[in-house]
């Protein structure tokens, strides 16, 4: 691969298609920033979203958007990106938000040094002010649903409240469908004033919505013209590769287009996609091979969930549903 080639290829994975609805979510973001100038509780915001619907694709974007130059970035860091620890302690959960402001470079550094809880959100809140930080955003937030101790999980709970009440700072929690069950607890029921969902692309819900991204995106290829992802037989057979899931969306015509660029075509065939889905789906039926009145599709209809009653974890998570394989015009006739 050359490096002409290699760039080319990352400008496109990384590539960022703006949609309304995104363009919304954002505009919540900056909303929450600009309101915590204001003084007085900080505004929340919740977004969920099943897997691979594009909320750490947003995450990342908007804060590489908003970030300072790199020669500031030790001293001025507006967007906050954390996650929720997979050791889902009180401590874990400080010293990841530590962690991620640049604070410590390991976990056993940061114990060497402060060794309660209590400090080390003494700690927190004061670095969140010294680096000016507008806006926490903590992913993968379900995990902390998950969590059998609902007194550990109030625990927490209250510390993320407690660091945004101290330090001015309002927070975004984002995960999983069951993320909204932190609605129910009561530190954070009337704290959430946004709350915003991202779906998967639904042909029966808005078709054009679909088509409209496919224009977005074939417009960020690295080819002297976009080509016609929107026309009908290639969008629909998109849509029936990846079942409106914007991450096997991407997988799909992300390996087409590495192929073209290395093979270094100035123009994209879509002939690719037909190749890359037949080698990454060896023995799935291929639409990119079918006329429409042939093609079935299928989307989603229930997304994934999580019973806190349950009595293991294997019997607590839900996955995600999708409708049997019907012919398009039957699909269009649903109202998603």
């Amino acid at each position: 691969m050359t490096e002409e080639q290699s760039v080319k290829l990352k400008a496109f994975l990384n590539c960022f298609v703006e949609y309304p609805l995104l363009t919304e979510i954002m505009g919540d973001f900056d909303r929450l920033r600009q309101n915590r100038l204001l003084g007085g509780d900080q505004q929340c915001m919740l977004l969920t979203g099943d897997t691979g619907c594009g909320k750490s694709h947003l995450i990342r974007y908007y804060q590489s958007r908003e970030q300072s130059e790199p020669k500031d970035r030790f001293d001025f860091s507006p967007i906050l990106v954390s996650r929720i620890p997979s050791k889902l302690t009180l401590e874990e959960t400080v010293l990841q938000l530590l962690k991620d402001l640049g604070q410590f470079g390991t976990t056993t550094r940061g114990r060497s040094r402060i060794t309660t809880d209590s400090s080390l959100t003494h700690s927190l809140v004061d670095l969140l002010r010294k680096k000016q930080v507008e806006l926490i955003i903590i992913n993968e937030f379900q995990e902390l649903i998950e969590f059998k101790s609902a007194e550990k999980r109030q625990a927490i709970a209250n510390r993320l409240k407690y660091i945004s009440e101290e330090a001015g700072v309002p927070i975004v929690l984002v995960g999983m469908p069951w993320a909204e069950m932190i609605a129910e607890e009561p530190q954070w029921s009337s704290r959430l004033v946004t709350r915003r969902s991202i779906p998967y692309f639904k042909l029966s819900k808005d078709p054009v919505h679909f088509v409209q991204f496919l224009k977005g995106l074939a417009k960020k290829m690295p080819f002297d013209r976009p080509p016609k992802l929107e026309a009908k037989k290639t969008s629909i057979s998109l849509f029936a590769a990846s079942r409106g899931e914007l991450r096997a969306l991407r997988h799909l015509i992300n390996d087409a287009v590495k192929d073209a660029v290395l093979e270094d075509e100035r123009e994209f065939d879509v002939q690719r996609l037909h190749h890359s889905f037949t080698k990454l789906n060896p023995q799935v039926r291929n639409p990119f091979e079918l006329p429409l009145n042939e093609m079935k599709l299928s989307e989603i209809e229930h997304y994934s969930g999580y019973n806190p009653r349950a009595m293991s974890n294997d019997e607590a998570l839900t996955n995600r549903v999708f409708s049997e394989n019907i012919p398009l015009k039957e699909l269009l006739k649903k109202k998603g």
